[in-house]
């Protein structure tokens, strides 16, 4: 919502200092950016310093390219623009996006904020729930997963006075993250996905995995609803220290019972889509056929977590079946089915290489496992390295090696990088745990992409039919491979047209 430089000085606890040859114009501030890119006019920027890039390089420039202000940690000589100055920017940013909320709040309309965690996915679950709420009102959502203590401040800072609901998705790799992003913006619903393996490295164990995620149902406004997976016993537990009522969803059918939205008669078709009757309560007296346009029979349940909100606000469940079934693009590398032609080479890539740990893994391998079609398809898995995984690290990644051969995959590719040993290594125990659980699979260690490239594009134009999964964490480089895969059928069209 629109605030002067010193109403945003006095949100962040900051201290003024007027552009270089001037006092500041008192102008007003219209959207937030911590990307000097992305500065327009009436935007503030933050500067924040991160690993590879200091933004209080870009402060000099900021106000020729539209910024009324710039929020920094120390002031920066001769700026074209107002610093605000404050102790530290990513807590100033937090503490904008707070006051924004409560600015929203203070104008009485209605206002619901529905926040999302898990070990899974919480980033197809607030596509999907974007997707549905939009047909209430309008609704603000992050771009891809702003899930942290940057990207949900970013994103709340774009709530303005009309909008309706906010789906805030929030991430944890230690405990107090999430307590920290509800302080930012207190959710009047909380669901949660499930408790996972993923960061087990950084928290030590699942049962604190649990602890962190918690953290969501504890930082509910009073009364705030508790939307729940009732399948998973870590996430059920919560139920107990909710302040307001509890709303369930999953498939289990001996959790039926407590469920407020459940699955029945869940399948999946050639290409892995998934369909099921959605039902509600424990009488199952409203349903619904859905048919979902994404792959993957593991978003039944991010599905569920989203119809379940989306009823507990009003809509019905057909209205909720068909907008589930229109939805064929979610954010980037996650599922994203698509045809590559590389020269010679065809083949249908199954891009999931956003980020991995075990469970994402598993829910990847089931769906190639899954797709059918004709010819008889020919499936690949690229896998790259999971992180964060703790002292198990390697025997966790002989175990998915395993689990891919045993389900029937024809070919495991394990990439490894040329610069990072640990990453290596965790391709070869990768490799390793697919060659010891069966001998008709084919495997191959690689040390980077361009390997993989070559050794996907060989395969792909021996075998008809050959689907290739790619999945791996952020690190392994898979999603860059996608994009170049991307890019290169792309430059192959234009090629041939203008031919």
């Amino acid at each position: 919502m629109p605030m002067t430089i010193d109403e945003i000085a006095e949100a962040v606890a900051g201290r003024v200092v007027p552009a270089a040859g001037g006092a500041h114009d008192g102008g007003v501030a219209l959207h937030v950016v911590s990307d000097s890119r992305q500065i327009r006019r009436g935007s503030v920027f933050v500067a924040i310093k991160g690993e590879r890039v200091d933004g209080h390089d870009y402060v000099q420039g900021a106000g020729a390219a539209g910024a009324l202000a710039a929020i920094v940690d120390h002031v920066m000589p001769d700026a074209d623009v107002a610093q605000i100055v404050v102790g530290h920017t990513v807590e100033a940013l937090g503490k904008l996006a707070q006051a924004n909320i409560v600015r929203r709040r203070a104008t009485g309309k209605p206002f619901t904020i529905v926040a999302i965690t898990g070990s899974v996915g919480k980033t197809t679950t607030k596509d999907l729930l974007k997707q549905l709420l939009g047909q209430l009102g309008p609704t603000v959502a992050p771009v891809g997963s702003f899930n942290n203590e940057i990207g949900l401040p970013l994103t709340a800072l774009s709530v303005g006075e009309d909008t309706r609901y906010f789906v805030a998705e929030m991430g944890a790799s230690h405990i107090g993250e999430i307590a920290h992003l509800t302080a930012i913006a207190p959710p009047d619903m909380a669901v949660v996905l499930k408790v996972g393996v993923a960061h087990l490295g950084e928290f030590g164990s699942v049962e604190r995995i649990a602890q962190a995620k918690s953290e969501i149902v504890r930082g509910l406004v009073s009364d705030g609803v508790a939307v729940l997976n009732a399948d998973d016993p870590h996430v059920e537990a919560m139920a107990d220290i909710a302040p307001g009522s509890v709303l369930r969803f999953g498939v289990d059918g001996a959790n039926t019972d407590t469920h407020a939205l459940f699955a029945r008669d869940v399948s999946v078709d050639e290409n892995d889509r998934p369909s099921f009757t959605l039902v509600a309560g424990a009488d199952e007296k409203e349903r619904a056929q859905v048919r979902m346009a994404i792959p993957g029979a593991h978003n039944v349940m991010n599905a569920l977590a989203a119809a379940t909100v989306a009823h507990s606000l009003g809509m019905p469940l057909d209205e909720i079946a068909r907008v589930l079934g229109e939805q064929r693009r979610i954010s980037p590398h996650r599922m994203a089915v698509s045809q590559v032609a590389l020269g010679e080479a065809h083949f249908t890539l199954i891009d999931d290489s956003f980020n991995a740990n075990p469970d994402s893994m598993r829910a990847g391998l089931d769906g190639l496992a899954r797709w059918a079609g004709r010819p008889k398809p020919y499936r690949v898995a690229v896998l790259g390295a999971m992180l964060e995984l703790g002292g198990d690290e390697r025997e966790l990644h002989r175990s998915i090696g395993a689990y891919a051969a045993g389900l029937g995959v024809d070919y495991v590719i394990a990439v490894g990088s040329p610069t990072d040993s640990s990453l290596d290594a965790l391709a070869g125990a990768l490799a390793e745990g697919a060659l010891g659980a069966r001998e008709q699979v084919s495997v191959d260690w690689v040390h980077d992409t361009d390997q993989a490239n070559a050794l996907v594009t060989d395969i792909a134009r021996e075998h008809d039919g050959t689907v290739v999964l790619l999945k791996g964490s952020h690190a392994s480089g898979l999603s860059a491979l996608a994009e170049r895969w991307s890019a290169d059928e792309g430059k192959a069209i234009r090629e041939r047209d203008v031919k």
